[in-house]
Order: C-alpha cells, then structure tokens, then sequence
C-alpha cells in the first residue's frame, strides 16, 4: 500500500525521478512522460464526472482506479530482477470490460453519418478531450515500446486504445444517446 508521509522530496529537483524500480530517469524520458501523460487523462476524467450521470459516474470512478494501475505498471519497467513487490500491470480481462462496455453503449446509439466534432454537453465535450489525451498517451506508449530497451505489455497498448474508443462513444451517450451530436459538415465555411 502506498504511504506518503512528505509530499515534496527535493530528490527531483535536478531534472530527475525515480520510477517503480527505484531506477533514476530524467524527468523528459519518454517513459516518464507516458505515465505523465495518463495522469493527465486521469484529471480530464475527473472533470467529466463533475457532470456524468449516475452510470457513465461509476464507469469513470473504476476507469480512474484503473488508469493508476497504468501509471503504475509503466512507471514500474520490467526487469530480471525480482521486486521487493508485486508488480502491478494492466491485465486482458480489463480490456475486455472496455471493450464489452462500449458494445453495449454503441448499441443504443445510430450510425454516425459523419464525423463528431467535440462539442455538445459540458459531459460531451471533456470526454472528447480525455479521448484525445488517451490518443497522445497512446502514441507515447508506441514510442517508448519501439525504444530498444523498453517493454509495453500488449495489455497496456490495447488498454489505452480501447479507452479512446470507449470515451468516443461514451461522449455520443453524454449528448443524448448521440441526438446531440455536433457533426462535421466538410466545407461548411468555404
């Protein structure tokens, strides 16, 4: 369990920081600013709950949880040498909640006829910004994966890709069960 006697440390005042294995990495590492980058998400998600109902509240509290888990498994990089812990990391079985979760809200929405800008209800619009933020966080995960010497798990890549997705049609469901989306219309202003 985590216990923080000290909010600051002074140990990154030099430009670096610890990660889950004790390992020093520069605060611009690219593994650093994944898990950076999925705190981020975390805080978006959290103003979408401000004004989520009931149901898409209780999705976003777990998917919160689970996006410390994320930031926990990518700040704790996999070594051959064994933790003095259980090393947390992104499982399938939260993937497959995603992905079973966003079957049965696109279920009672109709086909889009065109692309979704992000806009609609104040529930809409921070959810289509958290899904942005999920595809930069995304696109980091990739880079670092690609890094010679670093390890992603397969669960993490399609943990996030999934919750991009999820978001999307979850910010259809906040703007009405998708009445209230705002399409793009091409050449609109020409």
């Amino acid at each position: 369990m985590v216990k923080l006697n000290k909010i600051y440390t002074r140990t990154g005042d030099a430009g670096d920081t610890g990660l889950g294995t004790g390992e020093r990495r520069p605060k611009s590492d690219i593994r650093v600013a994944s898990y950076g980058t999925v705190d981020e998400l975390n805080a978006i998600v959290g103003i979408v709950r401000l004004s989520a109902d009931a149901a898409l509240d209780a999705m976003l509290a777990r998917i919160q949880n689970e996006l410390f888990d994320l930031g926990a498994d990518l700040a704790t990089p996999e070594t051959a040498e064994p933790l003095p812990y259980e090393r947390l990391a992104i499982v399938p079985s939260q993937v497959e909640r995603l992905e079973r979760e966003i079957d049965a809200m696109n279920a009672r929405l109709e086909p889009l006829r065109s692309f979704v800008l992000p806009a609609g209800s104040p529930a809409a619009t921070h959810l289509h910004h958290a899904r942005t933020v999920a595809r930069r966080a995304e696109r980091l995960m990739v880079e670092l994966a690609r890094k010679e010497r670093e390890i992603v798990s397969a669960a993490a890549l399609q943990y996030i890709n999934r919750l991009s997705d999820h978001l999307f049609v979850a910010a259809r469901i906040a703007n009405d069960d998708g009445k209230g989306d705002v399409l793009w219309v091409p050449g609109q202003s020409r």
